[in-house]
């Protein structure tokens, strides 16, 4: 198939589309390269394969993918294959219908779906969720390396203009300045999210200052943009492009805007978003980069802008990421970021190196300028100076994100070929060495070891109880009051303080956020899960007589970094321990139902890394029955401690003797002891240091307190089974250090190991039981 295309009045250029294979000429098959869409599919794949290629060498020492896909560029540059140059000639002689004509529309294509899904899945209101810092970190880290703005004018005399006349190498020292002044937030976020580092304080405090520098430099875009029309176009057409520009703001805001509440507000809660809303808006993405051409601003601002306006998450959010957000990262991101790469010639840096080792000073200077700004306000604030430097390094790192800007100016011809190659270079290093050095310095997992003890175990006698649970489905709700009920009494001299965080998974935007449901937010209210769950905690906390005080909040993160947004709150929290549910579900006959890998998961992660004690909730279903709220008759609880020993066994009973307040709550210990020589003296001084006041009748008449012995691991398993019928919940710690040699032999058999061996004999899908199970492990301190 061939397209005549017709040029002026006497060119005619033939774009040939599609071919009959090789056959077509067996003498010369590489005819079948004359056609656009053969020449397109080798170009892919060739792209693709040294992609392959290259990352399999870089993974090796843990460089990132997205640098494989700016090596392939360079193979497939100037300076080996040389694609471009070769593909140009193929299809016409019109430069527009050249043979790289249909890899550029894709590489536009992906930069706009790109820039547009990015915006969508990042919430600008992380901007102002840290406090001061990352206010003044943003707007220093603007205006800071504006300031080399002032060494323009330094060697204007050596400026050859064979390279470029003076006021465009004027312009193009402006453009390096104001391009490698911006933070874009996209190019933050991806290297947090490749650190794993986005839930973290310092992850926040870099999310927060980017969103600021990359607000002040959409405006410093956009007003640049204008001052180059007026200057080199025409005053007229400068100013109708900003008149331009700010009816486009109007209209987004006050017709777009509300037309996608509309579509969110029809969309029935847990339905997906209809398809054709879906197109509407990406094809006003579309329409919107158009507009801002014609107008001679950045295409992609367009799609930024608009995809602002989305609010992030579900309904609208998360159905755009569903369907465009695979095809976008996978295939139209790698094809963009290697082609702009393929256009990198760096032998021009060396042929041309005194035309632009001034770009190059500059570049350094605001790299340095940058990190001195940074660090410095950062170590001002009293941050340690590990992460005060890796936040430093994080706000200077270029990556991707960049190529846009740099392609925009290239076709703008603002910068030269030179200058271009290097900025792609500058671009490769950053993203290679900067991700590796922070994840040397700054490990998130520090914050949480070595801090006071926050156990139970360490509490004053008199003090109150703080404890942070986590919801995860409408199902945790009735089991988590009915645990935090067995505190709850009317001596107010013991008071407990309980956070509750609902987990929700984080689709459709990028940045995690925790909400405090102090705040009026429409996306709460209207959660009809959290609204049930919120007046069922407010229930409870007025039948406890003010013994127990609840506060809430929501947290929308990565299923996997949950982990993180518990962490922190329950350090901000100070809570002596974090309680969460198994992920195993029981039906209501006490049958097992199902497991949540995700929760189990994040159990795991909590029990290495939590910065108190922990305790896991297993609730079969009649415990939560027995003690909700809101039961009419009041039964009596019973709640057996198995006790074995070590320093779990002991935060699990101190734990306990809080519930003897209660006066629903019966409360038993029952110590098994093995008929040989303790290993560990000085355990077992504290075990009974820790039940000696169990022991003497006369000073304990709340806690019943029994011993069994144990000659074998087979007679543990059947007292085990024995104690879960008579009581309604067991509490046990998850490891027993004195005994971990006696209960090896059922470590094999271990299906849940979050749980400890006892915690699993006691969880077994097979054990004929309804009884419930709280797993206790004490705060870890390491060193």
């Amino acid at each position: 198939m061939n397209t005549t295309t017709y040029i002026g009045h006497c060119r005619i250029s033939f774009f040939n589309i599609s071919s009959q294979g090789f056959w077509e000429n067996l003498k010369s098959p590489d005819v079948v390269f004359g056609y656009s869409l053969p020449l397109l599919e080798i170009q892919i794949i060739l792209i693709f394969f040294c992609i392959v290629m290259s990352h399999m060498f870089l993974r090796c020492i843990g460089v990132s993918q997205i640098v494989s896909y700016m090596i392939a560029g360079l193979i497939l540059g100037p300076q080996l294959f040389d694609i471009l140059e070769k593909s140009s000639g193929k299809l016409s002689a019109d430069p527009a219908l050249d043979g790289t004509a249909a890899l550029r529309c894709i590489s536009v294509f992906g930069r706009l779906m790109f820039t547009f899904l990015m915006t969508v899945r990042t919430s600008r209101r992380v901007a102002f969720h840290s406090g001061k810092l990352p206010v003044v970190i943003g707007i220093v880290s603007f205006f800071a390396p504006l300031f080399s703005l002032s060494f323009l004018n330094l060697f204007t005399d050596n400026i050859d203009p064979h390279y470029m006349s003076l006021d465009k190498a004027l312009a193009e020292r402006t453009v390096i300045v104001i391009t490698q002044s911006q933070i874009l937030l996209p190019s933050t976020t991806y290297i947090l999210l490749e650190l794993k580092i986005i839930n973290s304080e310092l992850g926040r405090l870099a999310l927060s200052a980017s969103a600021i520098n990359d607000m002040l430099g959409i405006f410093a875009m956009i007003v640049a943009t204008t001052q180059a029309t007026y200057i080199h176009v025409s005053h007229a057409i400068a100013y109708r492009d900003l008149v331009a520009v700010i009816i486009f703001f109007l209209i987004v805001f006050f017709v777009f805007k509300p037309m996608v509440q509309w579509i969110i507000d029809r969309t029935p809660e847990d339905k997906p978003v209809e398809d054709i809303y879906i197109h509407a808006v990406i094809l006003t993405a579309f329409a919107s980069a158009a507009y801002f051409v014609f107008f001679n601003m950045k295409y992609v601002l367009g799609p930024l802008i608009i995809g602002i306006i989305i609010p992030e998450g579900p309904p609208l959010g998360s159905a755009l990421e569903a369907k465009f957000e695979r095809l976008t990262m996978n295939v139209f991101l790698p094809i963009s970021i290697t082609f702009s790469a393929m256009r990198c010639d760096g032998l021009r840096i060396l042929s041309q190196f005194t035309d632009i080792y001034f770009n190059i000073f500059l570049t350094l200077l605001i790299l340095v300028i940058k990190l001195v700004a940074c660090l410095t306000l950062c170590l001002y604030y009293k941050l340690p100076r590990s992460e005060s430097l890796a936040v430093s390094l994080i706000l200077s790192y270029k990556s991707f994100v960049e190529f846009v800007l740099y392609e925009a100016v290239l076709e703008e011809k603002f910068i030269s070929q030179a200058t271009y190659a290097f900025l792609i270079l500058y671009s490769l290093l950053s993203a290679g060495i900067v991700p590796m050095v922070v994840r040397s310095m700054y490990d998130p997992k520090r914050k949480y070891v070595n801090y006071q003890k926050r156990d139970i175990l360490h509490l004053e006698a008199n003090s109150g109880l703080r404890i942070l649970t986590c919801l995860h489905k409408p199902e945790n709700v009735s089991e988590t009051i009915a645990f935090l009920q067995l505190f709850s009494s009317p001596i107010h001299d013991f008071p407990i303080a309980v956070t509750v965080l609902h987990l929700v998974k984080l689709v459709g935007q990028i940045n995690p956020i925790i909400v405090s449901h102090d705040k009026k937010l429409k996306r709460l209210h209207k959660n009809s899960y959290i609204h049930t769950a919120n007046l069922a905690f407010r229930q409870f906390m007025q039948e406890s007589l003010e013994s127990v005080t609840v506060t809430t909040f929501t947290a929308f993160s990565h299923e996997n970094l949950m982990h993180e947004d518990i962490c922190t709150l329950a350090l901000d929290r100070t809570t002596s321990m974090i309680v969460v549910p198994s992920g195993r579900k029981w039906t209501v006959d006490g049958m097992f139902e199902s497991d949540d890998l995700a929760a189990r998961q994040l159990n795991q992660s909590l029990l290495d890394r939590a910065p108190c004690s922990i305790g896991i909730l297993v609730d079969r279903g009649q415990f939560s029955r027995k003690s909700y709220v809101t039961s009419k008759n009041r039964y009596n609880i019973d709640v057996g401690v198995l006790f074995i020993g070590g320093k779990d066994d002991r935060e699990a009973l101190s734990l306990v003797k809080r519930m003897k307040y209660n006066p629903r709550v019966r409360v038993t210990v029952i110590r098994l002891i093995f008929d040989h020589e303790i290993e560990s003296e000085w355990d077992y001084i504290l075990d009974n240091e820790g039940l000696k006041d169990l022991k003497s009748t006369e000073s304990n008449e709340d806690i019943l307190y029994t011993e069994r012995i144990v000659t074998s691991v087979v007679e543990v398993v059947k007292a085990v089974q024995l104690l879960a019928e008579e009581y309604d919940l067991m509490v046990v710690g998850r490891d027993h250090d004195m005994t971990s040699q006696d209960l090896s032999g059922l470590t094999e058999w271990v299906e849940l190991p979050e749980l400890g061996v006892i915690g699993d004999l006691l969880a077994a899908r097979d054990l004929n039981s309804k009884v419930s199970v709280l797993v206790v492990q004490q705060q870890q301190q390491q060193t």
